[in-house]
């Protein structure tokens, strides 16, 4: 049985749940990320848990590329903050040739680099036709704009195939323990109250990551690669 493309290949409840020394392990290289509710809610800066995740995983030994439909005015401000990262905006997900181009930024190709969002249609979708691994997560904050709500009702058939399938067998195995410290406070990434680790249990993702608001600047980046696109370097502005 053929795995649908519009399937992830895992489901974890947040970003910040990932085991991503395990991914590195079994020799996985680079990260692409969506930003909007992914790694904090829509339209928000960085706050303290994504510059720590963004730090972690350069030390653990990734090269990473945030992947936007977003433009240049959301995205190059977010790479600056978490910065030294890749950054592609206005990628026109789920085309592919937004995923190609931030493989080739990475040095990386499908079958060494992960691909994180919180969309099926937006994210997955695209990811998967190149046969890169896929994780969905969690949505972090309800309120999202209109186009997006609607394709959230279009996604809920699809989890509850996705949860029917045997490919759901496997879908938390890069999921964090709960009692890790990588999901608590020591790392600057919180659990929000109630929610128990271990399987989703609806028809949609749930975060299970409290946000607070903050900013913080880190990083230099610079040197243009083409339009849509900036690179990690030495930079001044």
């Amino acid at each position: 049985m053929k795995k649908s493309t519009l399937y992830p290949d895992e489901w974890i409840r947040s970003t910040n749940r990932i085991d991503f020394e395990a991914l590195y392990r079994e020799g996985y290289r680079g990260l692409i990320f969506d930003i909007d509710n992914t790694l904090v809610p829509h339209g928000a800066p960085a706050d303290e848990r994504a510059i720590y995740l963004f730090q972690k995983l350069r030390k653990i030994g990734f090269q990473i590329c945030l992947l936007s439909n977003n433009r240049k005015a959301r995205v190059e401000p977010f790479q600056k903050q978490v910065g030294p990262v890749q950054a592609i905006w206005m990628a026109n997900k789920p085309f592919l040739k937004g995923y190609r181009q931030a493989m080739e930024l990475l040095g990386t190709d499908s079958s060494n680099t992960v691909f994180i969002g919180d969309q099926i249609f937006t994210d997955v979708w695209g990811a998967s036709r190149l046969g890169i691994h896929t994780i969905l997560v969690g949505q972090i904050a309800p309120r999202e704009e209109i186009q997006i709500v609607l394709k959230r009702l279009l996604e809920k058939p699809v989890l509850n195939s996705y949860k029917r399938s045997p490919f759901y067998k496997d879908h938390a195995r890069h999921e964090l323990p709960k009692a890790s410290k990588d999901s608590g406070s020591a790392s600057g990434i919180a659990d929000a109250g109630g929610h128990v680790a271990g399987r989703p249990d609806s028809s949609s993702p749930v975060s299970d990551n409290t946000y607070a608001s903050g900013t913080s600047s880190g990083g230099n980046n610079n040197g243009s690669t083409g339009s849509g696109a900036r690179s990690s370097g030495s930079h001044g502005s």
